[in-house]
């Protein structure tokens, strides 16, 4: 049985409408005449594991990740697009977030403090913001500390606490929360906007040939139109899905070199 994984924005709250989304892809793959398509999502272990493994037959991924780790080792299938703030079609950016009663109005007002990042390898919390700052750098430096935190969530709590002053969260994580738990998101504000990128790709194994690929893109386009899945895509705020080509995706690598064109290689 091949494998499935959609980790990207399988959060607590909507574990339920992720689970009832593969479902419809499941059945949707299947009458595509899709072989081994599992009737579960794959959880335990990390994505990057899930992405690398040669039975994915459909995954998640960030740009980041399918631009460098991931870059001839995966085949893109295509690209989501969400109804959230901040998204236009299969774009989207990141809000950069600080603490509600911060006084910052500009983000220059942010130089020498403290950055929480959820990981170096994500284009929403990491490269979009070092693109930002990176005009703004001197020496390769703006904040005085950066601290990783593992994820948007724990981002978003070091800013409420006042652990950090700013952090780069992903417009749908941050739409997503806002409908589900907007406790989450008390005690911080959104200060401003990052440059769009292409959004979280839709991918599978390096070894899916012409065939499989077609398959898998019309049972995708079965289930965004599927009624029954109304549901699911709504609490996923999931409208549809476009076929990009890879190319599209030198954005996220235009974006950081632009950044290192600034002397300023990683946030800092």
């Amino acid at each position: 049985m091949a494998r499935a994984s959609l980790p990207m924005y399988d959060l607590p709250e909507v574990a339920a409408a992720t689970d009832a989304w593969w479902g419809g892809l499941a059945r949707a793959f299947r009458r595509e005449g899709l072989p081994d398509v599992p009737e579960r999502l794959r959880r335990e272990g990390t994505p990057l594991e899930h992405w690398l493994a040669p039975d994915l037959l459909f995954g998640q991924t960030c740009g980041y990740p399918l631009t460098h780790a991931l870059a001839g080792r995966v085949t893109l299938v295509a690209t989501p697009c969400y109804q959230a703030a901040g998204c236009a079609g299969p774009e989207y950016r990141s809000f950069v977030i600080v603490a509600a009663e911060s006084p910052a109005i500009e983000f220059t007002a942010l130089r020498g403090k403290t950055c929480a990042v959820n990981s170096a390898d994500s284009q929403s919390g990491y490269n979009a913001l070092r693109t930002l700052v990176a005009p703004l750098s001197r020496d390769g430096r703006f904040f005085s500390q950066v601290v990783a935190s593992g994820s948007h969530r724990a981002s978003l709590g070091l800013v409420a606490s006042g652990a950090a002053d700013v952090a780069a969260i992903d417009c749908v994580t941050h739409a997503l929360l806002a409908r589900h738990s907007p406790a989450v998101l008390d005690g911080t504000r959104v200060l401003c906007e990052t440059a769009a990128a292409p959004g979280l790709p839709y991918v599978t194994a390096i070894s899916a040939d012409e065939e499989r690929l077609r398959r898998l893109r019309a049972g995708l386009r079965r289930a965004l139109d599927d009624p029954d899945l109304a549901a699911a895509r709504d609490a996923l705020l999931l409208a549809d899905a476009e076929v990009l080509p890879l190319a599209t995706y030198d954005r996220i690598l235009e974006l950081k070199m632009a950044a290192v064109g600034h002397g300023y290689h990683d946030l800092a």
